[in-house]
């Protein structure tokens, strides 16, 4: 099939009706082409490492402000203590997720750092990295934001994968009243040079778009060609998520509308559509617990991330779905649920995986290049 135009990608954004069940069953047939009917998921635990941060988003719950008492930056010991813990609960990966460059705004931020030994917090992160990969046998997943090539390559010899959000590209976001407002890190160039780094240096990445935040239809079709097109130069996204905007009472967008089912779902055969095949898509079903089932229509081949020991710190008030509740979801569909690591099976070889890190994910996996299904556990 011929690659989507922006053009009418632009008028695919806005389909209704009929139009929107065409789109969405065009989108099903790619799917299936590329990845079959089989549905995957990765078992990990979530370490929130810090949440300090020097971005102030508009629809942010994670992040606090110093002299808040749930201000926080783990010890290496609670770190290894919620490693541990995922460990013995069949987890494969352990997402590190924490604020971007606080060091750069707070004291709080410094003077925690100074304790433990380092000046920035991605070092901070490249030594927690190592410490689980060497004390553990989970594979990390660094989820740390807009980082420079210099500070990809500390992190790519004990991690897996890595992600960061590319949110979207517009840039009226980052304008006063806007979502991205006070947010240097969020700057669509500097998500994009990230985006580029990591692609220079053969890291399988994860990205993804969020909607909901004040952004133009036309703008998520934007910031998905600008995926499309750096993997494209690269190879190296290995995943797409399409996440939902949710309201919540301490933010500054909590009397913001958030989307529907249906506007993902419209949103989510879009990205199919312009994507590579070869790309995974997900979106968090957490995030919608009543309607998810949706997703798989609209041409998902991914859930995400899912916990049985930690909350997802970045909405707490939303939790996972079981495992056997999305094998449920994925076979009344007509799905196959399989476990996969972090990191997708094209990308489990020498070039893309440290020598250390490929021993340990080839362990892990069966021939398809994912986890045997006796191993999984509901």
């Amino acid at each position: 099939m011929d690659s989507l135009s922006r053009s009418e990608a632009y008028s695919l954004i806005h389909a209704s009706g009929r139009d929107l069940v065409a789109l969405m069953h065009r989108a099903s047939a790619l799917r299936e082409d590329a990845w079959g009917r089989v549905v995957t998921y990765s078992r990990k635990v979530f370490i929130p490492l810090t949440n300090l941060c020097r971005d102030k988003c508009a629809y942010c719950t994670f992040a606090r402000a110093p002299l808040d008492p749930k201000a926080k930056t783990l010890t290496p010991d609670e770190v290894l203590a919620i490693a541990r813990a995922g460990e013995r609960a069949g987890c494969k990966e352990a997402l590190f997720s924490l604020g971007e460059r606080p060091e750069e705004a707070h004291a709080m931020a410094r003077m925690h750092l100074t304790k433990l030994g380092h000046s920035t917090t991605v070092s901070y992160l490249a030594a927690m990295v190592q410490q689980v990969f060497q004390e553990t046998g989970l594979i990390p997943h660094p989820n740390p934001g807009a980082l420079t090539e210099v500070e990809l390559r500390m992190l790519k010899p004990y991690s897996g994968s890595m992600g960061m959000m590319l949110e979207s590209v517009s840039e009226r976001l980052m304008q006063k009243g806007q979502a991205h407002f006070g947010c240097p890190d969020k700057a669509p160039s500097r998500r994009l040079a990230t985006l580029e780094a990591a692609g220079r240096l053969h890291i399988p990445f994860t990205t993804g778009i969020l909607i909901g935040i004040g952004e133009t239809r036309e703008e998520r079709v934007d910031s998905l060609f600008a995926i499309a097109d750096m993997h494209r130069q690269y190879g190296h996204i290995q995943e797409v998520i399409v996440q939902n905007f949710r309201r919540k009472p301490d933010i500054r967008f909590r009397d913001n509308d958030e989307p529907s089912a249906l506007e993902m779902a419209r949103t989510i055969a879009v990205a199919r559509l312009i994507l590579p095949p070869e790309i995974s898509l997900q979106a968090p079903p957490n995030l919608t617990p009543d309607a998810y089932s949706l997703y798989l229509l609209a041409g998902i081949n991914d859930w995400g991330g899912i916990s049985p020991v930690t909350r997802d710190h970045i909405h707490p008030e939303a939790p996972w779905p079981g495992v056997a509740e999305l094998a449920a979801v994925s076979a009344d569909a007509g799905f196959e649920l399989r476990e996969r690591l972090s990191i997708y099976p094209r990308f489990l070889s020498g070039e893309w995986l440290s020598p250390p890190v490929l021993e340990r994910a080839s362990a892990l996996v069966d021939a398809s290049g994912l986890v045997p299904q006796t191993a999984s556990s509901t």
